[in-house]
């Protein structure tokens, strides 16, 4: 058998949280945690609007959980901005048992995934290689 090579980069992610009735963060981040061969780190600011260079030009991908966008449109809408801004990918997770996705939000997403760990991975990394 033939052994994967090993990644040990540490991708560095901003994951969107904010109001969150079904606690889908949470859910996220433990399918992250589950995968022990995957290395990252979460960026958070305060404030994505204010958040400058030095914040943006370190952060390899951005996570967009679709299910949290109808009530943190405000904090979205500064992560697509940074996103095109900084050329950072986007990640978009659909939200916890549905297919659909907002529109707006599809169409500048580099990736779209579902809520299975390996997949998740698999599109970070695929994001962050498009970006190289």
């Amino acid at each position: 058998m033939f052994e994967e090579e090993k990644d040990d980069k540490i991708y560095n992610l901003i994951i969107t949280n904010g109001f969150d009735k079904n606690n889908e963060y949470t859910q996220f981040t433990e399918k992250l945690f589950s995968k022990v061969d995957f290395l990252w780190k979460e960026s958070v600011s305060a404030s994505y609007s204010t958040a400058g260079d030095a914040f943006f030009n370190k952060v390899d991908c951005i996570i967009l959980l679709a299910g949290l966008y109808k009530d943190n449109k405000e904090t979205f809408n500064d992560l697509l901005e940074a996103a095109e801004k900084y050329d950072i990918p986007l990640v978009l997770v659909r939200p916890y048992g549905l297919e659909e996705v907002p529109e707006e939000l599809e169409s500048k997403a580099a990736t779209i995934v579902g809520w299975n760990g390996n997949c998740i991975v698999d599109s970070i990394k695929s994001a962050d290689e498009m970006m190289e």
